[in-house]
């Protein structure tokens, strides 16, 4: 599966550099995204309203398993990735590999940082601290109720244990 969408940082700096001098807002998020389900599909589409470009970091099968345990992901980061870039409004994933998306925005500047979550903004320090000290605003989105990959995970195997 051919994906011109999907860029190394590399090529994302000089994109970004290049639509930025154009006047346009660029917007990023990040997530590791494993099971995407309709509450992911709504929040990405918010989170591309916040700008002109919306880019979506996603985390590397290594750290996802890092940060959720084995079995996860279930899902490969490049299928992640063709995923998350179908979704209306995406228009760059990048993969990362990093505990967190610092090195990122170092390289990118959003204008927006976006992340979707309850109190999340409070939680993720560095980060809101990085993005204003550039001038760009951390902005955190409340979550859909009712959407949660872990609990849909939960939900297959007791469905599973139930037949």
């Amino acid at each position: 599966m051919e994906q011109d969408n999907l860029k190394t940082l590399e090529e994302l700096k000089d994109i970004v550099e290049r639509l930025r001098n154009g006047g346009r807002r660029i917007v990023l998020t990040n997530g590791c995204y494993d099971i995407i389900h309709t509450g992911h599909v709504h929040m990405l589409q918010k989170m591309a309203k916040l700008g002109d470009v919306f880019i979506v970091a996603i985390n590397s099968d290594e750290s996802v398993r890092k940060f959720k345990g084995y079995p996860r992901p279930y899902n490969n980061e490049k299928d992640r990735a063709f995923v998350i870039k179908n979704i209306k409004n995406v228009d760059y994933v990048v993969i990362f590999g990093e505990d967190n998306p610092l090195g990122i925005i170092k390289v990118l500047k959003p204008d927006v940082h976006v992340k979707g979550g309850a109190g999340l903004c409070e939680r993720i320090k560095k980060e809101k601290e990085l993005v204003e000290s550039y001038g760009g605003e951390m902005v955190c989105l409340e979550l859909i109720e009712g959407y949660s990959s872990t609990d849909l995970i939960e939900k297959i195997k007791r469905l599973e244990s139930e037949s």
